[in-house]
Order: C-alpha cells, then sequence, then structure tokens
C-alpha cells in the first residue's frame, strides 16, 4: 500500500498525495513549472537547485528515464510533485520508471498531489517554502525549519570544480568561454556544434583569468538563485565588460549582465517555468515561445547606456533580453538558434539586430 505524505506549505495550506521515490521529511522553495514534456531536463536543471518542483502537467514519467536528455549529471532540484506517475513507461530509448530513478537519487517526492490546486495557491500567494512530511501536524522544530529555509550558495553549489574544455564537433571555428553559474549541457553541446571549442569556467574565477586564455567571445551562464546576492560575480562581469569582447548572457547571466552595468532586479510573484513563455521582439513585433527557468527579472527602467530592453516578456511585459551596443547581447530564457546564431555574427564581426 502507498503511504501517505503532505506538503504542507508556509501559509498553512496541506495538500495530501503518496510517496514517490525516496523517503524522508525535507523543506524547500515550492515553485510550478508548466512544460507538458521534458521532466528529465527540469529534474536535472541546476536552475532548480534548493526548490521543490511542481509539474503542472497531470502526467509525468510516460517515457521514463533517458540519460542522454539530462541536463547534468544527477538531480538538482530538492524535492518533486506530481498528479499522477506513471509505471509503464513507453520508448525506444527508456531505461527505467522515473519512479525508480527517483528514489536510486535518493529524491524525496509526491505523487498523487492535486497539482492543479496547488499551482493556483502558489499564483495567488506567490512562491514560498513548503516541507514534506509524514504528519499533518508540525512540531516546532518543523515550523522553524520550514520558516527559516532559504536558497542559499546556488551558484558555488552547483558551478564546475574545475575548468574543463570541450573540442568543437567537426571543424574547430572558434575559442569560446562559458562562465558556468549552473550552466545546462544543451548549451555546451549547441556551441560545439557550431563548432565553438568551449572553455567552461568556475563561478569562482576572475575576469582576469577567463581573458588571458584569449577567448574570442564569452558566454554567462545560466544558473540558480538571486543574482543580486551575488556580488562578486557582477564586480567580475563588470570588469570583463571593458574588454569589449562578444558576450551573450543568458538567465542567470542576463540578469548578473544588467547588474553589472548598472541596472537592478528584482523578484517575482511566482516566476517564468516552463516551454511555453511568449517573448515579443520590440524592433519586428515578433513573438516567440521560450524555454524560461527564473523567479527574479532585470527592471526595465533600470537599463542604463550602452543597455537597451529589446525583447518583452508577452504576459507580464517584464524585460526577456537586452542589447549593448555592438558588443553584449543577454536573454532571460534557454538561447534558441536565433540567438546563439546572432552572436556567434557578431564573434565574426557583425552586429546585426538581436534576432530571437
Amino acid at each position: 500500500m502507498d503511504k501517505q505524505a503532505y506538503l504542507i506549505l508556509q501559509n498553512g495550506m496541506t495538500f495530501a498525495g503518496t510517496r514517490l521515490g525516496a523517503e524522508g521529511e525535507i523543506a524547500g522553495e515550492v515553485v510550478f513549472t508548466t512544460g507538458m514534456t521534458g521532466y528529465l531536463e527540469a529534474l536535472t536543471d541546476p536552475s532548480y537547485h534548493g526548490q521543490i518542483l511542481v509539474q503542472t502537467f497531470p502526467l509525468i514519467g510516460n517515457y521514463g528515464v533517458i540519460p542522454e536528455d539530462f541536463e547534468s549529471g544527477a538531480p538538482q532540484v530538492r524535492a518533486y510533485i506530481v498528479r499522477e506517475c506513471c509505471q509503464a513507461p513507453s520508448n525506444f530509448r527508456c531505461e527505467g520508471t522515473l519512479a525508480s530513478y527517483l528514489k536510486a537519487q535518493n529524491v524525496i517526492g509526491l505523487c498523487g498531489v492535486d497539482t492543479r490546486a496547488l499551482t493556483r495557491a502558489i499564483r495567488e500567494n506567490g512562491v514560498m517554502n513548503g516541507i514534506i512530511t509524514d504528519s499533518k501536524t508540525l512540531t516546532p522544530a518543523q515550523q522553524a525549519l520550514l520558516d527559516s529555509y532559504e536558497v542559499r550558495g546556488a551558484v558555488q553549489a552547483v558551478t564546475t570544480p574545475e575548468v574543463r574544455r570541450y573540442e568543437a564537433e567537426g571543424a574547430q571555428k572558434h575559442r569560446v568561454a562559458l562562465w558556468d553559474f549552473g550552466t545546462k549541457r544543451s548549451l555546451i553541446q549547441a556551441l560545439r556544434q557550431r563548432g565553438c571549442q568551449v572553455t567552461v569556467w568556475p563561478a569562482g574565477s576572475t575576469a582576469v583569468e577567463i581573458l588571458a586564455d584569449e577567448p574570442e567571445g564569452i558566454v554567462l551562464s545560466e544558473g540558480p538563485g538571486d543574482p543580486a546576492a551575488e556580488p562578486a560575480l557582477t564586480h567580475q562581469i563588470a570588469q570583463l565588460c571593458q574588454a569589449k569582447r562578444p558576450v551573450l548572457g543568458v538567465g542567470l547571466g542576463h540578469e548578473l549582465l544588467a547588474l553589472s552595468q548598472g541596472a537592478k532586479t528584482y523578484r517575482l510573484k511566482h516566476g517564468h517555468r516552463g516551454a511555453n513563455q511568449p517573448v515579443k521582439d520590440l524592433a519586428t513585433g515578433r513573438v516567440r515561445a521560450t524555454s524560461q527557468n527564473h523567479g527574479y527579472v532585470v527592471d526595465s527602467e533600470s537599463v542604463q547606456a550602452p543597455g537597451r530592453v529589446c525583447l518583452v516578456n508577452v504576459n507580464d511585459g517584464t524585460c526577456a533580453g537586452i542589447v549593448y551596443g555592438d558588443w553584449g547581447y543577454s536573454v532571460q530564457f534557454a538561447a534558441t538558434e536565433n540567438v546563439l546564431d546572432t552572436w556567434m555574427a557578431r564573434i565574426e564581426g557583425g552586429n546585426g539586430h538581436a534576432a530571437f
């Protein structure tokens, strides 16, 4: 018989479910993602570090576990909540069930939860802490854990521990640096496919160290946490930008780049997480669906020259992209082919419109 357990939110709301994956008690920041597919990418995305992830789509695990789809070497979520977990996946690449994978990786989860009601609670009340436990009633120690939990040291927890170099696929065209604040494997692979030798640098690296390797361009990666909590990184990025080499910021890298150029960031009520976030190009009016995973955004009103907001989120009008003269470009979403191709053109001497 499945063992019952509960998610208790910081505001006292309680959601019942049954155990999924590993057993235990855990607190974290509860967020939701609206993706209909891509649960493996979400589970292993470093940007979810420290968070209890809720999948809004009602059936998860229907194509099982496929390691080549992972965005990192292990699950990054703090815990995982779904409505229904498929026990009989079907896919020619499948190497096991999601439930077995979560248990083997010691990830605590719940299934059978009313994720529609839970998502509505987060949308209406904002992101908040939650705790997964076996009892509806919290002890004083559990309540203290729930109230005090905070995502700390997120970037340092997910960055590469050492400098790593990946060769280009096919003929090498360029040498680029990827400053790792919690990068995804797919970003490294996309750069390699474009003929780039990619050198991945730990978050604790300095601008001097990176520039000394003489990259033709620098990518500031996506990652977890509050960008304003990383002043040392912001300072180093400001120094890096003085070299005026082509810079591409993605996700957290976009936010940190903006901070380094004098802008400000703020926290969203419930974040943008999913594969269907509409973004509008202010120059062309074109709208595209993008993949996003972030809880903070750049304050458009605070962007200073040479920065200029060029993309906005259609749902709430928040900043989704900034262009910095002829040397910098950053986006709040996972870098699309057009974004990467635009940046590659800048490395090669072009400075056309920042397409996405």
